[in-house]
């Protein structure tokens, strides 16, 4: 039977239906009922996405929230070290199928181990634990949406890029921007040659980090009972440290420290997946790195092999996540915000929906990125923020990270994945995990 025959069946229909064949299941009798037939918008049973979701706050609330909207979404767990988190989600999503069917967990190996027929799992946790979490989940055979950043260290995006080709998983980062028409047409320009030869990229710099090296500790408090905050798991594979509130406010209270966030990232990793896509550089990363005397990477200049610069700054945007292409012919910038993107020839904004809909046709994507990961789980095609993209993206901020942490110039060979002739350098690919989180 073809994989277009297997998909029309339905991913679970044609899994039964093997494993009876093979004597592994016994069939038993099965009552269709009304909503296992669908109705009502939704897709029947046999062709929804079971997910299960860890971390699921801010961000990942929103993440959420967008995956509800899909008619073939079936939501069915959620796990989280904070309790009122997991009671908000499972009160939305119960809220949602009209139940209270939505099963609630603390520790992430509990939620893997039990769900087993979730087919993905939604990832929004904070960044320490975004590739740890993901490879353990495609380990157990779910496909993943996770958040960006993706990754901590060079050696964790080859460690999630082998895990999901070693367990065929379908695996997305949430760089969103990637699928977004404003950001699309842009980078469309700087690809088609319509900018001319491109020479310039310019990505946005979250203004809230302002040494990647900021680690000081906040001073001890009381820990929460576990069952209202587990400290340990929030802390995960990061090095210990007491409890202190001030670490739980989201991205920008534990994402400004070394041991937490994944430094310039924060914004670096919308910005320069971006700029690395319209560089036609998406599979690799720039091979110099000139230090810009200062830690919190503003005015750094890279350059990629073909001769493309990158340079990153706080400044050149009314909105965030920017990015600017520039070509012998023109400029191309957009952030978010934007109606629409400014161009050096606004005349070429006439162009727009039809340059979107080339795109869509040729690529055969959505221009929604969750949907995209949706689409890729059903065909198992790769999402276009596959786990090469996104690594090869977040080796580019990695590496911007070190040069910034030592202070000087440096060399990148991306085929070896080593700084040259830099030892000192190279001992940053990795960071020693936390027993027991270890990968």
């Amino acid at each position: 039977m073809t994989r277009t025959a297997r998909a029309k069946l339905g991913r679970r229909w044609f899994l039964r239906g093997a494993l009876a064949a093979a004597g592994g299941v016994t069939a038993a009798p099965y009552v269709l009922t009304s909503t296992a037939l669908g109705g009502e918008g939704r897709s029947p049973a046999s062709e929804r996405i079971v997910v299960a979701g860890i971390g699921l706050g801010g961000r990942g609330g929103g993440d959420l929230r967008w995956m509800l909207g899909e008619q073939d979404v079936q939501f069915v767990a959620v796990c989280d070290v904070r309790k009122l988190r997991r009671d908000g989600v499972k009160k939305m999503v119960d809220a949602k199928y009209g139940n209270s069917d939505c099963a609630t967990y603390r520790d992430l190996r509990e939620v893997l181990a039990g769900q087993p027929d979730a087919d993905a799992m939604l990832i929004a946790t904070g960044d320490r634990w975004h590739a740890l979490a993901s490879v353990l989940a495609m380990r157990a055979g779910k496909d993943v949406y996770c958040e960006k950043p993706g990754t901590m260290t060079v050696a964790e995006g080859r460690a999630l890029v082998e895990t999901a080709d070693r367990h065929a998983r379908v695996f997305q980062t949430g760089t969103q921007r990637l699928s977004e028409a404003n950001f699309i047409f842009p980078t469309e320009l700087a690809r088609n040659g319509v900018l001319g030869k491109l020479h310039t990229v310019r990505a946005h710099l979250w203004p809230r980090v302002q040494d990647v090296t900021h680690n000081a500790p906040l001073p001890p408090e009381p820990e929460p009972a576990r069952d209202e905050l587990d400290w340990d798991l929030w802390l995960g594979p990061a090095p210990w440290r007491p409890y202190n509130r001030g670490y739980l406010g989201g991205c920008g209270a534990w994402g400004v420290y070394w041991d937490f966030g994944a430094g310039i990232a924060g914004w670096g990793s919308h910005t320069i997946i971006q700029c690395q896509f319209a560089a036609g550089a998406e599979r690799t990363s720039p091979v110099t790195y000139t230090f810009p005397g200062n830690r919190s990477g503003n005015g750094l200049v890279a350059r990629f092999a073909n001769g493309v610069k990158l340079v990153l700054q706080f400044d050149g945007w009314r909105g965030s996540c920017g990015v600017r292409f520039e070509g012998s012919e023109g400029w191309a910038s957009v952030a978010d915000g934007y109606s629409r993107p400014d161009l050096s020839h606004p005349a070429l904004l006439g162009d727009f929906q039809r340059e979107i809909a080339r795109y869509v046709e040729r690529t055969g994507r959505s221009l929604n990125h969750i949907r995209d990961f949706l689409d890729c789980v059903k065909s198992r095609r790769p999402p276009i923020a596959n786990p090469e993209v996104m690594h090869r993206s977040m080796t580019t901020n990695h590496v911007i990270n070190v040069c910034l942490a030592l202070g000087r110039d440096l060399t990148w060979d991306p085929a070896a994945e080593r700084f040259v002739g830099d030892p000192e350098a190279n001992r940053y690919l990795a960071r020693a995990a936390r027993e027991p989180w270890g990968m």
